[in-house]
Protein backbone atom coordinates (compact mmCIF):
# COMPACT_ATOMS: atom_id res chain seq x y z
CA UNK A 1 0.00 0.00 0.00
CA UNK A 2 1.09 3.57 -0.61
CA UNK A 3 1.58 5.86 2.35
CA UNK A 4 2.50 9.03 0.44
CA UNK A 5 0.17 11.99 -0.06
CA UNK A 6 0.00 14.38 -3.01
CA UNK A 7 -1.52 17.70 -3.93
CA UNK A 8 -4.49 17.47 -6.28
CA UNK A 9 -4.42 20.60 -8.43
CA UNK A 10 -8.12 21.40 -8.25
CA UNK A 11 -7.98 24.81 -6.57
CA UNK A 12 -10.05 23.55 -3.64
CA UNK A 13 -9.69 23.46 0.09
CA UNK A 14 -10.29 19.73 0.13
CA UNK A 15 -7.33 19.09 -2.13
CA UNK A 16 -5.11 21.14 0.16
CA UNK A 17 -6.35 19.16 3.14
CA UNK A 18 -5.38 15.89 1.46
CA UNK A 19 -1.92 17.26 0.79
CA UNK A 20 -1.35 18.23 4.40
CA UNK A 21 1.59 16.52 6.02
CA UNK A 22 0.69 13.15 7.49
CA UNK A 23 -2.85 13.07 6.06
CA UNK A 24 -4.34 10.23 4.09
CA UNK A 25 -6.99 10.55 1.42
CA UNK A 26 -9.54 8.90 3.67
CA UNK A 27 -9.17 11.67 6.26
CA UNK A 28 -10.46 14.49 4.05
CA UNK A 29 -14.00 15.77 4.68
CA UNK A 30 -16.86 15.54 2.21
CA UNK A 31 -17.08 18.38 -0.28
CA UNK A 32 -17.86 19.36 -3.81
CA UNK A 33 -18.57 22.04 -6.38
CA UNK A 34 -20.91 22.06 -9.37
CA UNK A 35 -23.22 19.34 -10.69
CA UNK A 36 -20.83 16.38 -10.70
CA UNK A 37 -22.27 13.24 -9.09
CA UNK A 38 -21.04 9.82 -8.03
CA UNK A 39 -23.61 7.39 -9.40
CA UNK A 40 -22.32 3.93 -8.51
CA UNK A 41 -19.48 2.41 -6.51
CA UNK A 42 -18.57 -1.30 -6.49
CA UNK A 43 -15.71 -2.96 -4.64
CA UNK A 44 -14.65 -6.60 -4.98
CA UNK A 45 -17.76 -7.45 -6.94
CA UNK A 46 -19.91 -6.64 -3.93
CA UNK A 47 -18.29 -9.35 -1.81
CA UNK A 48 -16.36 -8.93 1.46
CA UNK A 49 -12.58 -8.65 1.19
CA UNK A 50 -11.17 -11.73 2.94
CA UNK A 51 -7.53 -11.63 4.03
CA UNK A 52 -5.32 -14.43 5.36
CA UNK A 53 -1.90 -14.23 6.99
CA UNK A 54 0.56 -14.14 4.08
CA UNK A 55 -0.88 -13.28 0.67
CA UNK A 56 -1.59 -9.74 -0.49
CA UNK A 57 -5.28 -9.51 -1.45
CA UNK A 58 -6.37 -7.32 -4.36
CA UNK A 59 -9.86 -5.83 -4.60
CA UNK A 60 -11.00 -4.12 -7.79
CA UNK A 61 -12.91 -0.86 -7.31
CA UNK A 62 -15.08 0.96 -9.84
CA UNK A 63 -16.55 4.44 -9.39
CA UNK A 64 -19.04 5.73 -11.94
CA UNK A 65 -19.52 9.52 -12.05
CA UNK A 66 -21.39 12.06 -14.20
CA UNK A 67 -20.93 15.73 -15.03
CA UNK A 68 -22.35 17.79 -17.90
CA UNK A 69 -18.80 18.57 -19.06
CA UNK A 70 -17.56 15.01 -18.71
CA UNK A 71 -15.27 13.42 -16.12
CA UNK A 72 -11.63 14.49 -16.18
CA UNK A 73 -10.02 12.22 -13.61
CA UNK A 74 -10.21 10.43 -10.29
CA UNK A 75 -7.54 11.89 -8.03
CA UNK A 76 -7.77 9.05 -5.55
CA UNK A 77 -9.90 6.22 -4.26
CA UNK A 78 -9.45 5.43 -0.59
CA UNK A 79 -10.60 2.87 1.95
CA UNK A 80 -10.59 3.39 5.69
CA UNK A 81 -11.25 0.97 8.50
CA UNK A 82 -10.84 1.39 12.26
CA UNK A 83 -7.67 3.44 12.76
CA UNK A 84 -4.88 2.98 11.82
CA UNK A 85 -6.07 0.69 9.00
CA UNK A 86 -6.44 2.16 5.52
CA UNK A 87 -5.68 1.64 1.83
CA UNK A 88 -5.64 4.02 -1.11
CA UNK A 89 -5.10 4.34 -4.85
CA UNK A 90 -3.76 7.47 -6.54
CA UNK A 91 -4.56 8.90 -9.96
CA UNK A 92 -1.71 7.21 -11.83
CA UNK A 93 -3.16 3.83 -10.76
CA UNK A 94 -6.73 4.69 -11.78
CA UNK A 95 -8.16 4.32 -15.30
CA UNK A 96 -11.25 6.28 -16.31
CA UNK A 97 -13.23 5.05 -19.30
CA UNK A 98 -16.04 7.06 -20.90
CA UNK A 99 -19.48 5.48 -21.07
CA UNK A 100 -20.83 8.66 -22.71
CA UNK A 101 -19.92 12.32 -23.11
CA UNK A 102 -20.99 12.98 -19.53
CA UNK A 103 -20.36 9.69 -17.67
CA UNK A 104 -17.20 7.73 -16.97
CA UNK A 105 -16.29 4.73 -14.84
CA UNK A 106 -12.96 4.97 -13.03
CA UNK A 107 -11.35 1.74 -11.88
CA UNK A 108 -8.38 0.78 -9.75
CA UNK A 109 -7.21 -1.91 -7.36
CA UNK A 110 -6.92 -1.65 -3.60
CA UNK A 111 -4.43 -3.97 -1.92
CA UNK A 112 -4.57 -5.43 1.57
CA UNK A 113 -1.28 -6.79 2.88
CA UNK A 114 -1.52 -8.70 6.19
CA UNK A 115 2.23 -8.30 6.70
CA UNK A 116 2.43 -4.59 5.93
CA UNK A 117 4.16 -2.30 8.40
CA UNK A 118 1.56 0.41 7.81
CA UNK A 119 -1.99 0.62 6.50
CA UNK A 120 -3.26 -2.82 7.49
CA UNK A 121 -1.84 -3.71 10.84
CA UNK A 122 -4.20 -5.24 13.40
CA UNK A 123 -7.30 -7.34 13.98
CA UNK A 124 -9.47 -4.25 14.32
CA UNK A 125 -9.32 -4.17 10.52
CA UNK A 126 -11.95 -6.92 10.49
CA UNK A 127 -14.85 -4.50 10.31
CA UNK A 128 -17.01 -2.41 8.01
CA UNK A 129 -14.81 -0.04 5.98
CA UNK A 130 -15.70 3.18 4.18
CA UNK A 131 -14.77 3.64 0.54
CA UNK A 132 -14.13 7.24 -0.48
CA UNK A 133 -13.24 8.98 -3.72
CA UNK A 134 -12.24 12.39 -5.12
CA UNK A 135 -13.15 13.06 -8.76
CA UNK A 136 -13.04 16.14 -10.98
CA UNK A 137 -14.84 17.16 -14.15
CA UNK A 138 -13.55 18.89 -17.29
CA UNK A 139 -15.12 22.20 -16.12
CA UNK A 140 -13.29 21.85 -12.76
CA UNK A 141 -16.36 20.74 -10.84
CA UNK A 142 -15.30 18.23 -8.20
CA UNK A 143 -16.80 15.86 -5.66
CA UNK A 144 -15.36 14.11 -2.65
CA UNK A 145 -17.19 11.49 -0.63
CA UNK A 146 -15.59 9.96 2.44
CA UNK A 147 -18.12 7.10 2.41
CA UNK A 148 -19.40 6.67 -1.13
CA UNK A 149 -20.10 3.09 -0.08
CA UNK A 150 -19.11 0.63 2.64
CA UNK A 151 -17.74 -2.90 2.54
CA UNK A 152 -16.56 -5.58 4.93
CA UNK A 153 -13.02 -6.80 5.54
CA UNK A 154 -12.87 -10.26 7.10
CA UNK A 155 -10.33 -12.64 8.62
CA UNK A 156 -9.80 -15.76 6.48
CA UNK A 157 -11.14 -18.88 8.18
CA UNK A 158 -10.19 -22.56 8.13
CA UNK A 159 -12.18 -25.59 9.24
CA UNK A 160 -11.05 -29.21 9.53
CA UNK A 161 -12.81 -32.51 10.26
CA UNK A 162 -11.82 -36.07 11.09
CA UNK A 163 -14.30 -38.89 11.64
CA UNK A 164 -13.01 -42.11 13.21
CA UNK A 165 -12.67 -45.04 13.44
CA UNK A 166 -12.59 -45.91 9.75
CA UNK A 167 -14.03 -48.40 8.90
CA UNK A 168 -16.65 -48.80 11.64
CA UNK A 169 -19.37 -51.36 12.35
CA UNK A 170 -22.98 -50.28 11.98
CA UNK A 171 -24.41 -49.15 15.32
CA UNK A 172 -21.01 -48.32 16.79
CA UNK A 173 -19.88 -44.83 17.85
CA UNK A 174 -18.10 -42.46 15.52
CA UNK A 175 -16.08 -39.61 17.03
CA UNK A 176 -15.90 -36.48 14.87
CA UNK A 177 -13.21 -33.95 15.69
CA UNK A 178 -12.12 -30.74 13.97
CA UNK A 179 -10.96 -27.19 14.46
CA UNK A 180 -12.19 -23.74 13.44
CA UNK A 181 -9.42 -21.16 13.12
CA UNK A 182 -8.99 -17.74 11.58
CA UNK A 183 -6.23 -15.36 10.58
CA UNK A 184 -4.61 -13.20 13.23
CA UNK A 185 -3.07 -10.11 11.60
CA UNK A 186 -1.04 -9.20 14.65
CA UNK A 187 1.24 -12.26 14.59
CA UNK A 188 0.39 -13.63 11.09
CA UNK A 189 -0.71 -16.98 12.48
CA UNK A 190 -4.00 -18.88 12.62
CA UNK A 191 -5.68 -19.15 16.01
CA UNK A 192 -8.73 -21.10 17.14
CA UNK A 193 -12.04 -19.23 16.92
CA UNK A 194 -13.62 -19.85 20.31
CA UNK A 195 -17.24 -20.32 21.42
CA UNK A 196 -18.65 -20.46 17.87
CA UNK A 197 -21.62 -22.53 16.75
CA UNK A 198 -20.67 -25.08 14.10
CA UNK A 199 -22.93 -27.62 12.39
CA UNK A 200 -21.97 -31.27 12.01
CA UNK A 201 -23.35 -32.42 8.66
CA UNK A 202 -23.59 -35.77 6.90
CA UNK A 203 -23.89 -36.73 3.22
CA UNK A 204 -24.76 -40.29 2.23
CA UNK A 205 -22.55 -42.04 -0.29
CA UNK A 206 -23.75 -41.28 -3.85
CA UNK A 207 -25.70 -38.25 -2.59
CA UNK A 208 -24.83 -34.61 -3.25
CA UNK A 209 -26.72 -33.13 -0.31
CA UNK A 210 -25.50 -32.56 3.24
CA UNK A 211 -27.97 -32.55 6.12
CA UNK A 212 -27.30 -31.19 9.59
CA UNK A 213 -26.91 -33.82 12.31
CA UNK A 214 -26.34 -31.50 15.27
CA UNK A 215 -24.87 -28.14 16.23
CA UNK A 216 -22.00 -27.81 18.71
CA UNK A 217 -19.67 -25.03 19.83
CA UNK A 218 -15.93 -24.66 19.56
CA UNK A 219 -14.00 -24.82 22.82
CA UNK A 220 -11.46 -22.37 24.21
CA UNK A 221 -8.92 -23.33 21.53
CA UNK A 222 -11.35 -23.55 18.61
CA UNK A 223 -11.51 -27.35 18.69
CA UNK A 224 -14.62 -29.42 17.97
CA UNK A 225 -15.55 -32.88 19.20
CA UNK A 226 -18.77 -34.88 19.21
CA UNK A 227 -20.04 -38.42 18.68
CA UNK A 228 -22.67 -40.00 16.44
CA UNK A 229 -23.91 -43.53 15.77
CA UNK A 230 -22.70 -45.21 12.58
CA UNK A 231 -25.58 -46.01 10.25
CA UNK A 232 -24.47 -45.94 6.61
CA UNK A 233 -21.52 -45.09 4.37
CA UNK A 234 -21.03 -41.39 3.84
CA UNK A 235 -19.17 -38.16 4.49
CA UNK A 236 -19.03 -36.05 7.63
CA UNK A 237 -18.11 -32.39 7.62
CA UNK A 238 -18.31 -29.36 9.87
CA UNK A 239 -19.97 -26.20 8.55
CA UNK A 240 -19.54 -22.68 9.95
CA UNK A 241 -22.04 -19.99 8.95
CA UNK A 242 -19.63 -17.10 9.53
CA UNK A 243 -19.80 -13.85 11.49
CA UNK A 244 -19.43 -10.20 10.58
CA UNK A 245 -15.64 -10.47 10.94
CA UNK A 246 -15.10 -14.02 9.65
CA UNK A 247 -16.44 -15.68 6.49
CA UNK A 248 -18.44 -18.89 6.31
CA UNK A 249 -16.43 -22.05 5.68
CA UNK A 250 -17.08 -25.75 5.18
CA UNK A 251 -14.63 -28.53 5.96
CA UNK A 252 -13.92 -31.05 3.22
CA UNK A 253 -16.03 -34.16 3.81
CA UNK A 254 -14.37 -37.10 5.56
CA UNK A 255 -15.63 -40.48 4.31
CA UNK A 256 -16.58 -43.21 6.75
CA UNK A 257 -17.03 -46.82 5.61
CA UNK A 258 -19.79 -48.43 7.69
CA UNK A 259 -19.68 -52.24 7.66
Amino acid sequence: MRTTTRLAVLGTGIALAVAATGATAAQAEDGGSGDITIDKVVINGGKPVVVGTTNVVSAKVSVTATDNSGIAKATYISASGPKPNYAQIWDDEITCVKASATTSTCTGTLTFDPQAAVGFVDNKAAATWKLGALLSANDLDYIHRDAATTFKVQRYSKLTVNASPEPVKKGKTITVTGKLSRANWEDNEYHGYTNQSVKLQFRKKNSSTYTTVKTIKTNATGNLKTTVTASTDGYFRYSFAGTSTTPAVNAAGDFVDVQ
